[in-house]
């Protein structure tokens, strides 16, 4: 490299010797890997189409230096990654994918993963990559194409991390995107089948597992505003009309709340339940039963990585958020079968991570715990779980170390839906320490977030005073009428 500078090592490019092509390739990817001037020199010189010419080189050599050198050039360089996709860029970087050769691929999904954080890439490298991405990469590495067990060396390791990394990026942009992703055959299968297979031989805490579970969150995001109309007419079942009310069906002698009307209710969800738990196969998998399981170990047994823990009760959150029939059977699921809300678990619970979390975690788990509080059968069973949980996290002066404030808002959601029908829960609420909180909360309306907030403890101390057995404990704390009303 001595005696070379940047317009030598791209003349080198278009040289007939191969060795010179290598030369100049290794001497741009050595230049360029991590100076911003020479970036913006190579693409003024033209290097960006030379290089994509030699992609697909019949040398292997020149195909590694070329990958290497553009690789580097288009990292954290929004211009050469525009000018690498007008030079046909994509197409050759997945002709070259198809090559039998690790640092090749390696080069390749690297590429492919810089250009995704890129907004205005992502719909169109989402239509240029998916299908052959899948195939080369992801169904063989997650071990859904063979012998059902993850086989990956160190440099497959690193090409399926790459390229989980890719999509993570891509389902975080639009609507049509994460439609085109959840329609891909084989990617959200191989994506489950990935996870499943980590966490049955205890590797929770793997990078590429934190990237999957992410993809998996962000396709189950406006899950059920989002998915085919003949997959949700079949979680709704034929009780509802469009607007999602009872239908006439039930009007007579018996009102939706009577013993009948929830018999009739339960027996409707356990038919759709075993119908739909049934083989699932690629995007079913996003609403399958199954799914909320693998959440659910994820929780228990992913310790260190909070990325992986804040994505799996995020994609639970998104699955049981609304007032969808599905999200319903879905939250009681979770409650009920999964029982993630235990507080006699062993491992790691739920609630535990309530207590020690970072606010990313904290919105997740709190957005979780509210749609569960929607949707709960036993208001007085959950409530005894999570009350006293709950309102620690509350701030209740001044100095308190406060939460977000979407996350106060979630938090008094949760106790106003168990409030709603549980007197237990405005028990415990009084008993641990509940009420000074909700009226620091309710005071400070200094700022638009906090008048959100504000707003919702007025509406949940609104409910409590519902309760006239509780007035005795409520005046022995100092508060009267007035201040709940």
């Amino acid at each position: 490299f001595d005696d070379i500078d940047l317009p030598s090592a791209v003349k080198y490019l278009i040289a007939s010797d191969p060795n010179l092509q290598v030369l100049g390739a290794a001497y741009l990817q050595h230049k360029c890997y991590s100076d911003s001037n020479a970036k913006k020199q190579a693409r003024s010189l033209q290097a960006m189409p030379k290089l994509v010419k030699l992609f697909n080189s019949p040398n292997q050599e020149v195909q590694r230096h070329a990958t290497g050198a553009m690789r580097n050039l288009i990292y954290d360089n929004a211009e050469n990654k525009l000018a690498l996709v007008e030079e046909n860029g994509i197409y050759e970087l997945m002709r070259t994918l198809r090559e039998p050769d690790d640092e090749l691929r390696k080069n390749v999904t690297g590429i492919l993963w810089n250009l995704s954080s890129s907004d205005n890439l992502k719909d169109r490298l989402a239509r240029d990559t998916l299908e052959q991405l899948t195939d080369l990469v992801l169904v063989p590495l997650s071990g859904l194409g063979g012998s059902g067990v993850i086989q990956q060396n160190p440099s497959e390791a690193e090409i399926f991390y790459n390229s989980t990394g890719f999509l993570r990026n891509l389902s975080s942009a639009s609507q049509q995107t994460r439609q085109k992703m959840r329609e891909c055959h084989g990617l959200v299968d191989s994506m489950i089948h990935y996870v499943n297979s980590s966490l049955e031989v205890g590797k929770s805490e793997d990078k590429s597992v934190e990237n999957t579970v992410c993809v998996l969150r962000n396709l189950s995001y406006r899950l059920y505003d989002e998915m085919p109309p003949s997959s949700l007419q079949r979680l709704e079942g034929h009780r509802r009309n469009n607007s999602g009310m009872v239908t006439g069906e039930l009007v007579g002698c018996f009102s939706p709340q009577s013993k009948k009307a929830r018999e009739h209710y339960l027996n409707a969800d356990i038919v759709t339940f075993t119908e739909v738990s049934k083989d699932p196969k690629g995007m079913e998998w996003l609403w399958n039963p199954q799914i909320v399981g693998i959440y659910n170990r994820l929780l228990q047994r992913c310790e260190l990585n909070k990325h992986t823990t804040e994505a799996a009760s995020g994609a639970l959150q998104n699955i049981t958020a609304g007032d969808r029939r599905w999200a319903g059977v879905l939250s009681r699921l979770a409650l009920e079968q999964e029982r993630i809300l235990n507080p006699e678990r062993i491992l790691t619970p739920v609630l535990d991570r309530v207590r020690t979390a970072d606010h990313h975690q904290l919105r997740s788990l709190t957005g979780l715990i509210r749609n569960l509080s929607r949707h709960a059968r036993n208001k007085d069973e959950m409530s005894t779980k999570v009350v006293s949980h709950l309102v620690e996290k509350l701030p209740g002066s001044v100095g308190d170390k406060a939460p977000p404030a979407d996350v106060i808002v979630n938090i008094i959601a949760v106790l106003n839906n168990l409030v709603v029908e549980s007197p237990m829960a405005a028990r415990d609420i009084v008993y641990f320490d509940g009420l000074r909180k909700l009226f620091y909360i309710k005071k400070r309306r200094d700022s638009s977030d906090n008048e959100k907030s504000s707003r919702a403890a007025a509406s949940l101390l609104g409910n409590m005073w519902q309760y006239t057995k509780l007035h005795r404990d409520f005046k022995m704390k100092g508060y009267r009428k007035e201040d709940f009303l």
